[in-house]
């Protein structure tokens, strides 16, 4: 591992590090925030994933976290979003697939097979390298994320409840079976058999029996995803009948970016602090 950066913020450390990955065979970068309490002590960890186009860089910079981390203890790790490299494959003139568009799964289609491996890498090679490097308490873990990255954080907490303690999105892709800007992207990198979508599809998932005691959901009214890729109300429709929890909240004038992000991070912390202990 790699220390790219490191910067004192709130009593803490925001750093950013990169490492050789074994799962997405190639160079990959992180942000790690280390809060003053994890000094001395291990402390809960939340990941959180983030959207379409992005790096670990756009939570980062915009995503006004630091301030309530530190306050609540709470080490904050922020993978990429895909792999990176001139030898990864991609598509230059589409923003919904390759570099920046991982979508948190296992790619089984060539030629992405070889390192669109991203739910591999987020839910073991990373972890396993967070839990080496630093005072991380791996038994409270939490995990949340925008748009793509609420996907993936809803998705692997359904197949890791164990794991996760708790889980959160903003403006979530509930449904990629359905969503406008999604059915394309997982048909090449998993190939037409819709059947094996379903295990990266949280209403899906909820329909094949995967169950998680809890959901927070924020979503912007003004966002323009919202009635072609986002779609809350189909987990809400989803869940019906089960003991899964939803809190999903419906913000006036709010859009799908940071502005709407970052007004909303404060609870988000709160909630997974409750949870984590």
């Amino acid at each position: 591992m790699k220390i790219l950066s490191q910067n004192t913020a709130f009593g803490g450390m925001q750093g950013v590090f990169s490492h050789e990955s074994e799962a997405t065979k190639g160079g990959m970068t992180f942000a790690v925030f280390v809060p003053p309490q994890a000094i001395t002590e291990r402390r809960p960890v939340l990941w959180y994933l983030s959207g379409l186009t992005c790096t670990h860089a756009n939570v980062m910079e915009k995503g006004e976290y630091r301030r309530m981390a530190a306050e609540l203890g709470l080490i904050i790790v922020c993978p990429d979003t895909s792999p990176r490299g001139n030898d990864v494959p991609d598509e230059l003139t589409n923003w919904k697939m390759g570099k920046g568009a991982g979508m948190y799964l296992n790619a089984t289609e060539t030629p992405w097979s070889d390192n669109y491996q991203m739910y591999s890498y987020v839910t073991e090679e990373l972890p396993a390298l967070v839990a080496e490097h630093f005072r991380v308490d791996m038994d409270r873990q939490g995990i949340f994320g925008h748009s793509m990255g609420g996907h993936g954080a809803m998705t692997i907490a359904l197949k890791n409840p164990d794991r996760f303690k708790s889980c959160s999105a903003f403006a979530p892709i509930v449904n990629p079976l359905t969503a406008d800007w999604t059915q394309d992207t997982f048909e090449k990198y998993l190939g037409p058999d819709r059947a094996k979508w379903r295990e990266y599809d949280a209403c899906a998932l909820v329909e094949d029996g995967a169950r998680f005691p809890e959901f927070l959901i924020d979503q912007g009214k003004a966002d323009s995803f919202l009635e072609t890729g986002l779609k809350p109300w189909l987990f809400e429709e989803a869940i019906k009948g089960t003991d899964i929890g939803l809190t999903l909240r419906i913000h006036e004038r709010y859009d799908h970016s940071y502005y709407f992000i970052s007004t909303f991070m404060d609870d988000h912390l709160k909630w997974h602090a409750e949870r984590l202990g």
